[in-house]
């Protein structure tokens, strides 16, 4: 397989999809990992909370950690719209590398940018055989999340962890917040189809 994982920002596809891509590498799949922006950000009282290089050098430790090809976007944060420049990014990278497998935001995400990064992902990997759809927060949508195609990372969580805590700064600002919650989400999805810790997505389309 030649697998793409599509995020955002750098820690999106770490904490999405990250214990399914360290499985696929362990596979000897080729995998790759696009990010949209630069990932630094002011927040609503105009403080810089986390700086662009920053981000981007905590992005490609965590993929280091995944053994994940890195592709660097260069969009701003809180700032990515549906546009053909995302779209062609995209179809480009997905041509080049002649990917046949796409993780990607869910559309029902409420983060604008993850909005958009899905519908583009939708769009541009619209004759790609294989995409799911996965989670990277825990906010409540007014669309329900269908959780129907799960992969056993119970041998990968370390991994994923490691990759999420590669983000320092992230971690600094939220404490372990994120590592509790998908540890959780982990722990659930895993008792639903009897292993220890699963990650779960929404199938898109899934051809073999």
């Amino acid at each position: 397989m030649n697998v793409l994982a599509i995020g955002a920002h750098f820690d999106d596809v770490e904490l999405g999809c990250g214990g399914a891509l360290s499985k696929h590498v362990k596979n000897g799949d080729k995998v790759y990992a696009y990010v949209a922006t630069k990932s630094g950000f002011t927040n609503h009282q105009n403080i810089e909370v986390r700086l662009d290089d920053i981000a981007t050098l905590e992005g490609e430790n965590a993929m280091k950690v995944l053994g994940v090809k890195l592709i660097k976007g260069c969009f701003d944060t809180l700032k990515v719209e549906f546009t053909d420049d995302l779209n062609l990014e995209i179809l480009k990278i997905v041509e080049k590398y002649n990917i046949d497998t796409v993780y990607s935001h869910w559309m029902g995400d409420v983060h604008h940018d993850h909005q958009a990064v899905a519908k583009a992902s939708l769009h541009s990997c619209r004759h790609v055989p294989r995409q799911v759809m996965y989670r990277s927060n825990w906010y409540h949508s007014n669309i329900d999340f269908k959780a129907n195609f799960y992969v056993d990372i119970s041998e990968f969580w370390e991994l994923k962890k490691r990759s999420i805590e590669a983000h320092e700064s992230e971690m600094q600002r939220t404490g372990s917040k994120w590592i509790e919650f998908f540890d959780n989400e982990a722990k659930n999805a895993g008792q639903r189809i009897g292993v220890e810790k699963a990650e779960v997505f929404e199938i898109v389309k899934w051809l073999n």
